[in-house]
């Protein structure tokens, strides 16, 4: 591997450190070459690398590629660990952490304080007021000291979700105004990434979520799911159930445009959000029409192989 300028010919190694120095494959340059570099022809690079003094022998030269090609995957995981649609990743997950474990505990912080206060209120907010108590004695500290710990994980899940409300139309602008920035992070989020999700087809993005309902469908136990997480989208939770399935669809189709222009250009369309109200105003005219029926969402209709291509 060489680079493309005029070291092209010298080798990755080239400039590098001798070898016996205390400098690691940790090189900026050396990292670059790694990452970015490019060979016309294969050449005899260790033997090279000896000659030039960037390695002792031939083993040498391969410990220090090593290192070197380490350092790189280190520096471009980094990189894309730090990106955006990964941050946001990262706050939805744990909100919705944070979210499950002060559910859980409020439940917990429920049943002793009420064993220990007379009044006390099952939930949240049953946690809260037990917080805002002044205890007596050890036990009532440690259930008050509780029931703030459910208070502030609930105001820390809030917190993040005012976190994503305000970091996911920067990060997927289409997406985020289509699905509602919650909606729009849990899709990133179970997509692995927005470009992983810009990739995949509208088929795929209609179940995510739904992964165990499909894998049942698969082994034959279970009719095909219509939808998966993208339920929660209005346009498919109050749309009737008959009509359901060619809701899913349609979302699907649009969300995964959606993803595809924020990934490859991050520019707002305002004609992907209004053919999706178009579509969905047409699939909602059918209980006026009386041709819900028509509509088509039987067994055959909702079968996963259906929806695997793009609108």
């Amino acid at each position: 591997m060489t680079d493309t300028d005029d070291n092209a010919d010298a080798g990755w190694f080239a400039g590098g450190s001798s070898a016996g120095s205390e400098a690691t494959g940790d090189d900026p340059a050396l990292r670059a070459r790694i990452a970015g570099g490019e060979a016309d022809a294969p050449r005899d690079w260790p033997g090279l690398a000896v000659e030039s003094g960037f390695a002792d022998s031939r083993d040498g030269y391969y410990d220090r590629l090593h290192e070197a090609s380490v350092a790189a995957t280190r520096e471009a995981v980094r990189e894309r660990e730090r990106a955006d649609d990964k941050q946001l990743v990262h706050a939805v997950r744990a909100m919705d952490d944070c979210e499950r474990t002060a559910n859980e505990l409020a439940e917990r912080a429920a049943e002793w304080a009420g064993s220990l206060f007379d009044d006390a209120e099952p939930g949240i907010e049953g946690a809260r007021a037990v917080a805002e108590r002044e205890p007596e004695g050890e036990l009532e500290r440690r259930a008050v000291s509780l029931a703030a710990r459910v208070a502030d994980l609930a105001a820390e899940r809030d917190a993040l979700a005012e976190t994503i409300d305000r970091i996911a139309p920067a990060v997927a602008p289409n997406l985020a105004e289509m699905a509602g920035p919650e909606l729009a992070a849990r899709l990133i989020a179970l997509a692995g990434g927005l470009e992983s999700l810009a990739k995949k087809p509208s088929g795929t993005v209609q179940v995510l979520g739904a992964e165990d309902a499909l894998f049942a469908h698969l082994s034959g136990r279970a009719p095909s799911p219509k939808h998966g997480i993208i339920y929660t989208h209005e346009y498919v939770r109050n749309t009737r159930p008959e009509d359901r399935g060619s809701a899913s669809r349609a979302l699907a189709g649009k969300l995964t445009l959606a993803a595809r222009v924020d990934h490859y250009s991050g520019e707002r369309r305002e004609t992907l959000h209004e053919e999706l109200r178009e579509r969905m105003a047409t699939i909602r005219a059918r209980v006026e029409e009386g041709s819900g029926d028509g509509g088509g969402d039987g067994a055959g209709d909702d079968t996963v192989a259906a929806t695997e291509g793009d609108e």
